[in-house]
């Protein structure tokens, strides 16, 4: 029986030989909906491109899809397009706010998991163009840990947990972080908590996971930053435009700007840096789709 990952394999062996610059694909999630996770992976992705990257947004939050929405975009193209080969790559990729590059999620993605040997084969050419076109590939998954989200966790180079400091989201990112340890993956996790009163809040919210993880994981989880609790995210949502572009003076954009400065001056953990790049992520899912 012909390997029906035979060839994705080869396409991350062309991209090795090529010596392509690595694209970063990094991961949002969090353990419950309502944390403001897309709204985040938005605005964070908008401020790393002012910053002078290239970045690129995958809405992979099936169901629930909404970052074209945050942007008041109506999607002619989603994901299921390029399934079907209705269209390429570069024709289901859509502008937003600043000419932000992303690719809406629609439907496709509940195909993603059934995909045929033929069809698996497209996919991944398609995909692998993507590496060095763009700095960064973030992909917004669904709230919670379903059989997708887990997936784009285990694929990417690293995750970013969004949480707030209400009990019922620290319970369930924890439990995300605790999940995936427990499987046997080191997945390099990031904090960030969304939605606090005050750096006080920001700083106990997320030692709390923190130090049950060093405790009972035996995993240090960083903190990226804290996103306040500000009238202006909800503003620009009812306007339908991201609130780093309504309101950049506003705390909340303080508070990415200066988590995206941590980020972009932090250091890749050493196994994430070995398997760097969408050849990294094709590589793994390779894995986990065979």
């Amino acid at each position: 029986m012909t390997d029906q990952a035979q060839g994705l394999r080869n396409l991350v062996q062309i991209q090795n030989e090529k010596g392509t610059k690595a694209t970063r694909v990094i991961t949002v999630t969090s353990g419950k909906g309502g944390v403001g996770k897309s709204n985040f992976t938005l605005n964070f992705a908008l401020t790393l491109q002012a910053q002078g990257y290239k970045v690129l947004v995958f809405d992979a939050d099936i169901g629930l899809a909404n970052i074209d929405v945050l942007m008041g975009i109506s999607s002619k193209y989603n994901l299921y397009h390029l399934l079907k080969r209705q269209k390429t790559i570069w024709e289901i990729i859509q502008k937003g706010y600043n000419d932000l590059e992303f690719i809406a999620g629609g439907s496709g993605f509940n195909d993603l998991l059934r995909l045929t040997e033929e069809e698996l084969d497209y996919f991944a050419e398609q995909v692998s163009q993507l590496n060095g076109y763009v700095d960064f590939i973030i992909f917004d998954t669904g709230a919670g840990l379903s059989k997708e989200t887990l997936k784009f966790i285990l694929a990417a180079e690293e995750t970013i947990v969004v949480t707030t400091p209400e009990p019922t989201s620290i319970t369930d990112a924890y439990a995300i972080i605790k999940m995936v340890n427990s499987m046997g993956h080191k997945v390099p996790f990031r904090l960030v908590i969304n939605r606090v009163t005050d750096l006080k809040e920001g700083k106990q919210t997320a030692d709390k996971i923190s130090l049950v993880a060093k405790q009972f994981l035996q995993l240090d989880i960083p903190t990226l930053g804290y996103v306040d609790d500000d009238n202006s995210v909800s503003k620009a949502v009812k306007k339908q435009v991201p609130f780093t572009v309504a309101f950049p003076n506003s705390s909340a954009s303080r508070g990415i700007q200066d988590l995206v400065s941590r980020f972009i001056s932090g250091q890749l953990p050493t196994e994430a840096a070995a398997a760097a790049g969408v050849k990294g992520f094709l590589n793994k899912m390779i894995k986990m789709l065979k």
